[in-house]
C-alpha cells in the first residue's frame, strides 16, 4: 500500500515546488524543434518558436536559439551565439529565396550598408537551394562564423559578422517579415 502513494507524494510536491519537468521539443503545427541542443560541442537553449503565415498559408515554422550564458534575448549583438531553424510547409525555389531575402535586406538597411554587404549577400543568396515540405534550413552564428544549412548539410560558411546580423534582422529585427513571428521567435 505505501507505493501507492509514492506518485501522489510527488505530484504533490510538484504542485507545491512549482517544478516542471523538462520538455525535450515543441511542435509548431507537424514541425518539431528541441528545446535545447549543441552546435560545435556548445549548449543552446531554445528562446522561442512560431508560426509564420503568408496572406492566408501557412508558409513556415520556426524556433529561435542562443548559446548559453549571454543575455535572452539578444539577436542582433555579433557577439551572442544564435541559430534560426525554419521549416518549411511548401515548395519554394531557391532563386525566390534569394530575392526575398535581397529585396527584404534592401529594405530594412540604409543604402550605404545594403551596398556594402551586398558582395556577401551575393554569395550567401547563391548558397540557397529549392526546398520541399518538410525541408528544415538552419541560420547559425557561431560568434564567428555564419553558417547555413539545408536538412544538416552545409551550404555556406564564413566569418561575416555584419551579414549574419542583417540576416537574423530579417526575422527579428525591429522591422521583420512579420511582427507577431519575431515575438513568438523572441518568446514575449
Amino acid at each position: 500500500m505505501p507505493t501507492r502513494r509514492w506518485p501522489l507524494v510527488v505530484l504533490l510536491l510538484t504542485l507545491i515546488l512549482g517544478a516542471t519537468p523538462a520538455i525535450a521539443e515543441v511542435t509548431v503545427k507537424n514541425a518539431r524543434f528541441a528545446s535545447s541542443l549543441k552546435v560545435e560541442g556548445r549548449p543552446y537553449q531554445l528562446i522561442g518558436h512560431g508560426l509564420f503565415r503568408y496572406m492566408i498559408w501557412d508558409a513556415y515554422a520556426g524556433a529561435y536559439y542562443q548559446a548559453e550564458g549571454y543575455p535572452r534575448p539578444a539577436p542582433q549583438s555579433s557577439e551572442v551565439p544564435r541559430r534560426l531553424e525554419l521549416v518549411y510547409f511548401h515548395a519554394i525555389e531557391a532563386g525566390d529565396f534569394a530575392e526575398v531575402t535581397r529585396d527584404t535586406l534592401r529594405e530594412q538597411l540604409g543604402e550605404a550598408e545594403f551596398r556594402a554587404l551586398r558582395p556577401a549577400l551575393s554569395a550567401f543568396n547563391a548558397r540557397y537551394r529549392n526546398v520541399s515540405p518538410g525541408d528544415r534550413y538552419a541560420l547559425n552564428w557561431n560568434g564567428e562564423t555564419l553558417t547555413l544549412a539545408l536538412n544538416g548539410e552545409p551550404l555556406y560558411e564564413r566569418p561575416e559578422p555584419a551579414l549574419a546580423n542583417a540576416l537574423f534582422g530579417i526575422w527579428l529585427g525591429e522591422a521583420p517579415l512579420g511582427d507577431g513571428f519575431r515575438d513568438d521567435l523572441l518568446g514575449r
